[in-house]
């Protein structure tokens, strides 16, 4: 535990907090949200505190928390309590400075649309506009504006209802699903560092559908004991709904590092079965 630097919450000053929060809870999609006041005026802001939370209804939340450096409230909290409406829009890759442009404090009043060279496009059925660039973008009602405290960095949980969803076909694939490819969106971590999807960073992850997996109190002590298989491999493995038999073909005679190191490689393959086989003969 000595490789752990661990403290109680209140002893971890609130600049310093808040690194490590954006830090480690990370990558965060981000939402372009498009507010309108009571009074017309038009305000365009990226939130990272922000993903979805079901489907029926369909809910987006985002949080505009208050400043950390001074306890101000942003424009676009001021205009949701005000008119309880907003457009989500998801961004891309294409579109990252203009998003890091948006996010300037200006005076109240100033159209971030125009600063960050975005067009604004009437929406269908709410008054604040959406991004004409944005590959998405969900029209939303306001349900709930949660406080989270009153003090300096305290979130304010915005709860918005999707009630219309504009999807560029651009970014669909031939089954007309969303391609992460084609619709290159745009993360955000710590500091300055944001994150992109590219053929090197995507992998896939089957789920777990039907019955649950043996898990790895259920797997062998042989192989649950290797110094050759990750705990990605165990997982892995651990994921049939029971245990495979060996079949009668299996070939023996290999050590264990080496059944181990054949089953490590079948694993990157994603064959588990023949893993399996490997490992049982």
């Amino acid at each position: 535990m000595n490789d752990f630097l661990s403290r109680p919450i209140e002893d971890i000053e609130l600049r310093e907090l808040f690194g490590i929060l954006t830090g480690a809870v990370a990558p965060r999609p981000i939402a372009m949200a498009s507010t309108i006041s009571k009074t017309g005026e038009v305000n365009l802001s990226p939130f990272s505190f922000f993903n979805c939370f079901g489907a029926n209804p369909a809910t987006l939340i985002f949080s505009p928390s208050r400043r950390v450096r001074d306890n101000t409230t942003k424009h676009t909290l001021e205009n949701v309590l005000e008119h309880p409406e907003v457009v989500v829009n998801i961004c891309n890759y294409d579109m990252v400075e203009q998003v890091s442009l948006s996010s300037g404090e200006y005076p109240n009043g100033v159209n971030e649309f125009k600063k960050a060279g975005f067009s604004s496009v009437p929406s269908a059925i709410i008054k604040p506009p959406r991004i004409a660039e944005a590959p998405i973008s969900f029209e939303c009602k306001v349900k709930e504006v949660i406080a989270l405290g009153d003090q300096k960095g305290a979130g304010n949980l915005v709860i918005s209802e999707i009630v219309y969803v504009h999807l560029s076909k651009s970014v669909l694939s031939q089954d007309g699903k969303i391609d992460p490819f084609k619709l290159d969106p745009i993360s955000r971590l710590g500091g300055n560092w944001y994150g992109r999807i590219t053929a090197d960073s995507l992998f896939e992850v089957a789920k777990p559908l039907g019955k649950p997996g043996i898990g790895f109190d259920a797997l062998p002590k042989s192989v649950l004991s290797s110094e050759i298989l990750s705990a990605n491999d165990l997982a892995k493995l651990a994921s049939v709904s029971e245990l495979p038999q060996a079949e009668a073909s299996s070939q023996t005679g290999n050590s264990i590092e080496q059944k181990h190191s054949e089953a490590k490689a079948c694993l990157a393959l994603g064959d588990v079965d023949e893993a399996w086989q490997i490992l049982l003969a």
